[in-house]
C-alpha cells in the first residue's frame, strides 16, 4: 500500500495518491490544479496513475483532473449525480475499484453536494478491513463541511447529518479520516483544524458537530454558523463539471508602457509583493495581496473586478508564474506580468502611489486628535463580534466593493484587521476607488489591545450609527 497526502497550502485543499506499489496501479483522489506532485510521486515509486476519483464537483478550486487525464491517460470516475460533461466513468454508491491488494469503495455521502462521495480504503494484506476513509467535503478534522453551496441549506444540512451518522460514523473508531480540506478553507467553518488527519473515534469524541445527535438541532446549528462562501462558486463548479480544462495560458512579460495601456483599457494590477513593499510604492490602482501569504488566490478572486484581465507585479523573477498558477487554481487568468517589477516601472519614471503605514499607538493618537480617522475593521463577522475597537465600522474586505456608500469620503480612513494583511488589501481597494487619506494599520486589533487600548465585543455597528 502506498498512500500520500498532497496539500495545497494556499487553498487549504488536500488530495491523495493511493497505490499498490507491487502491482504498479495508482489512483489520485481530488487532484489539485498543479499535477506535478502526483507525477513525481508516481515516478519515484514506479506506479502508473490509471484512475482519477472525484469526491464531488468542487466549488472553491479548479480540479486538475483534465490535465492529469491528458498527461497519464487515466480514467476519471465521479458519481452519476455529478452530471459531468467531460469523459468519465460514472459510479453509484457501493462501487469498488481494485488496485492490486488495495480496494477503494465509494460511499455516497450527500450534504455538501448531492453527488458527494467518500472513499473507504481497504488493504487485503491487512485483513481487508477498512483502515481509512478519504472523506472529501463531509467529515473534516474538528468540523463538518458546509451544506449551502449546491442545495437549499436546510436540505443540505439534513443530508449531511444522515451521511455522517449513517454512513461514516458506522466505521470503527480506529479508521483514519483524511479530509478534503484543512483549516483556512471556506468549505468548512471556524472549527476546521489545521491537522492533516484524525480517526473516526477521535472525531466522535472531540468534534463538536458530531456531538449534536438530534437532527433538527444539528440543522439549526449548521445554518447559524455559515460563513462567507468561496468566491465565484458557480463559475468554478461549471469549470469542474464541464469539458476538461487543461490551462489558462501563461502570463506574458509586459513593459511599463504595455501595463499602462492595459490598465487604461480596464485591466487590474495585482501586486503580489509584501504589504509593506506595496505601501512604500506601487502602481496607481493596483491591489495589494501578497503571494507569500496563504489564501492569496481566494483573496484575489474575491476582490478583483469580474472579468478583468489580471496583470501581476511580483517581488522577483519567477514569482509571477507561481502566482499565475495559484490564480488558475481558482479559475482566473493572468494576462501578463510587469517585466523587471517595480524597478523597471521606477526607472521609466512612471507615476507611483503610496499608502501610509501606522501602528496601533499612532492610530490611538490620531483617534484622540482633532480630525480622527474612521477606523474600518475588515475582518469577518465572528472576529469582529469577539472583540473590536469601540466606534469602528465593520465591513469585511470582500464586501467593500458593494458597500462603498457606507464609508464617508470627507474624513481619513484607517483600515485594520488581525495582522495587517487583509487591512493592506482593503486600503488598496479604497485608494483604487478614490478615497483620500487612507492609512493602513500594519498590526491588528490584538496588538491594539495588547498596547493597552480599549476593545469591546458585540455585533457590528449599523451604517446609520456611523
Amino acid at each position: 500500500m502506498l498512500f500520500r497526502q498532497i496539500i495545497h497550502e494556499d487553498l487549504g485543499c488536500a488530495s491523495y495518491l493511493v497505490a499498490d506499489r507491487d502491482a504498479g496501479h495508482a489512483a489520485v483522489i481530488d487532484p489539485q490544479w498543479d499535477i506535478d506532485p502526483y507525477r513525481r510521486l508516481a515516478r519515484l515509486h514506479g506506479v502508473r496513475i490509471e484512475h482519477i476519483l472525484e469526491t464531488h464537483n468542487h466549488a472553491d478550486h479548479v480540479s486538475g483532473h483534465g490535465r492529469l487525464a491528458r498527461a497519464t491517460g487515466a480514467t476519471v470516475h465521479v458519481h452519476e449525480l455529478a452530471e459531468a460533461e467531460y469523459p468519465h466513468e460514472p459510479f453509484a454508491d457501493g462501487w469498488t475499484l481494485e488496485l492490486g491488494e488495495v480496494t477503494i469503495e465509494a460511499v455516497h455521502t450527500p450534504g455538501h453536494r448531492p453527488e458527494h462521495t467518500a472513499f473507504v480504503l481497504r488493504d487485503s494484506s491487512r485483513d481487508g478491513a477498512p483502515w481509512a476513509v478519504c472523506g472529501g467535503d463531509s467529515l473534516f478534522i474538528g468540523d463538518v463541511a458546509r451544506p449551502d453551496l449546491a442545495v437549499e441549506p436546510r436540505e443540505g444540512a439534513a443530508e449531511m447529518f444522515r451521511s455522517l451518522h449513517e454512513r461514516l460514523l458506522v466505521l470503527d473508531d480506529e479508521v483514519e479520516i483524511w479530509p478534503g480540506h484543512l483549516g483556512g478553507s471556506l468549505c468548512g467553518g471556524s472549527a476546521l483544524d489545521l491537522k492533516t488527519s484524525s480517526t473516526i473515534g477521535f472525531e466522535r469524541r472531540h468534534n463538536r458537530a458530531l456531538g449534536i445527535v438530534d437532527a433538527d438541532e444539528f440543522v439549526a446549528d449548521q445554518l447559524a454558523s455559515l460563513g462567507d462562501k468561496p468566491p465565484n462558486v458557480d463559475h468554478i463548479v461549471s469549470l469542474n463539471r464541464g469539458p476538461f480544462v487543461e490551462g489558462f495560458g501563461y502570463p506574458q512579460p509586459m513593459t511599463p508602457h504595455e501595463v499602462e495601456e492595459a490598465v487604461a483599457a480596464g485591466a487590474v494590477v495585482i501586486d503580489g509583493r509584501t504589504n509593506e513593499e506595496f505601501d512604500e510604492s506601487h502602481i496607481p490602482g493596483a491591489l495589494s495581496t501578497s503571494a507569500y501569504d496563504t489564501g492569496f488566490a481566494t483573496k484575489v478572486s474575491r476582490v478583483a473586478p469580474a472579468g478583468a484581465d489580471v496583470i501581476m507585479v511580483a517581488a522577483s523573477d519567477g514569482d509571477e508564474r507561481h502566482a499565475a498558477e495559484l490564480l488558475a487554481s481558482v479559475g482566473m487568468h493572468v494576462r501578463g506580468f510587469l517585466e523587471g517589477g517595480m524597478t523597471a516601472w521606477r526607472e521609466e519614471a512612471r507615476p507611483v502611489r503610496k499608502i501610509e503605514l501606522i501602528d496601533p499607538d499612532e492610530l490611538a493618537a490620531r483617534a484622540d486628535g482633532a480630525e480622527p480617522p474612521l477606523i474600518l475593521d475588515v475582518r469577518n463577522d465572528s472576529e469582529y463580534a469577539a472583540e473590536h475597537i469601540p466606534g469602528s465600522l465593520h465591513i469585511p474586505y470582500g464586501d467593500l466593493a458593494g458597500r462603498f456608500e457606507e464609508i464617508p469620503r470627507d474624513r481619513p480612513i484607517a483600515t485594520i484587521c488581525r495582522g495587517g494583511k487583509r487591512s493592506g488589501l482593503a486600503a488598496s481597494i479604497l485608494q483604487r476607488e478614490g478615497f483620500a487619506g487612507v492609512v493602513h494599520v500594519g498590526q491588528g486589533v490584538g496588538a491594539w489591545r495588547d498596547a493597552g487600548h480599549p476593545v469591546e465585543s458585540g455585533t457590528a455597528m449599523t451604517p446609520a450609527a456611523t
